[in-house]
């Protein structure tokens, strides 16, 4: 058995090579990116107005309107002094532009504008090179893809990028006592529930699935199962059958497809009967059958390999710390991830702390992790993960 700690440093350690592929711009959310990106350009490339208005030359109280100015528009204007033209947000400012002033404190008569309040020199010109200069860093290797990102590689003209490629994860679910939603049921058994929230948290991060598949808790099944899987994904995940029961056939299975175990049991709650292991450059996690357990598992170990392999600069969720609204004592007898809500910056522990109490969690946020033995107080800070 291992620590929390010692569980989640092998995870994170694992040696691994990286794949790239090219995603066009409207395809690359969530991805990686593969290389440093640097600009190509200035930007903005030229000096242009930060709204609708006038474009004035010289610092006066009337002007001579003697044109306009659309976004877009390519000609070349020049000012001269007590000229102005008028212009319109993203336009290029014409030459000798002193200053542009917002419509609202303007009035035009006879071909005559007139401020209401006299300009600033610069005012509301968005200076060429003012958010980008050419040749300079815009992303590191590994930053993550998100909607700014896109469009800020769109305004560089780059609409294809090289990004690193994300895992294939194939998904087994074990159990006689299993149905799958829908289907009808007999007393003493059950829906099956825990690939639907690993499928669900897979895609809440971005990833999905290739195969799932569900096995009845028999050896040859369960070894066949696995030794298919693997022909096809870069990780795997099994749900149940990882404990020590008559009928948990994983991890012989496991081993007997010359999968190396990497960790078996974890000195945690919920889930430690947790295995990973390793078979060359695929990876297996064999989380427990409990589903809150099942999901906890994945948020806490699974979701940092498959970012680590995705090429993330940087892996697992965020830890933060919030108030806890109540005091709370850890009688579990090992370091535990509780089911809490994190609401208006105070986290409170939920009721439902059972391994198998899926509820509690649907209607939480965030787990929060109480040490073994650990007596907090109202007002105390608590560690927490938020997972949605």
């Amino acid at each position: 058995m291992v620590t929390i700690e010692e569980a989640l440093r092998i995870v994170k350690d694992q040696k691994i090579s990286l794949k790239r592929e090219s995603k066009s711009l409207g395809d690359a959310l969530g991805y990686a990116l593969a290389t440093n990106t640097v600009s190509p350009f200035d930007v903005p490339e030229f000096d242009n107005s930060a709204m609708d208005g006038y474009a004035l030359c010289g610092l006066c109280q009337e002007y001579q309107l003697v044109g306009e100015v659309a976004a877009g528009d390519s000609k070349d204007i020049s000012l001269q002094d007590g000229e102005a033209v008028r212009i319109f947000t993203g336009a290029k400012v014409p030459q000798n532009t002193t200053a542009v002033m917002m419509q609202e404190k303007t009035s035009v008569k006879n071909g005559t504008l007139y401020l209401d309040e006299m300009s600033k020199i610069g005012q509301n010109i968005r200076k060429k090179g003012g958010q980008l200069t050419e040749g300079q860093a815009v992303f590191e290797k590994g930053h993550l893809l998100n909607p700014p990102s896109l469009a800020l590689m769109g305004s560089l003209g780059l609409s294809e990028l090289e990004v690193f490629s994300r895992p294939q994860v194939n998904i087994i679910t074990t159990g006689n006592e299993l149905v799958k939603p829908g289907e009808p049921k007999t007393e003493g058994q059950i829906y099956e529930s825990n690939s639907y929230a690993i499928c669900g948290a897979l895609q809440q991060f971005g990833f999905q699935y290739h195969q799932k598949t569900q096995i009845k808790d028999d050896f040859e099944a369960t070894k066949a199962g696995i030794k298919k899987a693997l022909k096809s994904c870069n990780v795997l995940i099994v749900s149940g059958g990882i404990s020590v029961g008559d009928y948990d056939f994983v991890k012989q299975s496991l081993e007997e497809n010359g999968v190396n175990h990497l960790f078996y049991k974890v000195f945690q709650k919920p889930g430690k009967p947790l295995y990973f292991g390793r078979k060359e450059n695929q990876f297996v996690f064999a989380l427990p059958g409990n589903p809150a357990s099942s999901l906890t598992c994945f948020y806490v170990y699974v979701l940092p390999l498959l970012q680590k392999l995705s090429g993330y600069g940087n892996v697992g969720l965020t830890t933060y710390q919030f108030p806890i609204k109540h005091g709370y004592e850890n009688r579990f007898g090992r370091p535990s991830f509780l089911k809490a809500a994190v609401v208006d910056g105070k986290a409170e522990i939920l009721d439902g702390q059972g391994s198998s109490m899926i509820q509690s969690m649907a209607k939480g946020n965030a787990l929060a992790f109480v040490d073994h033995g650990e007596v907090l107080k109202e007002g105390d800070l608590v560690r927490c993960k938020l997972i949605s």
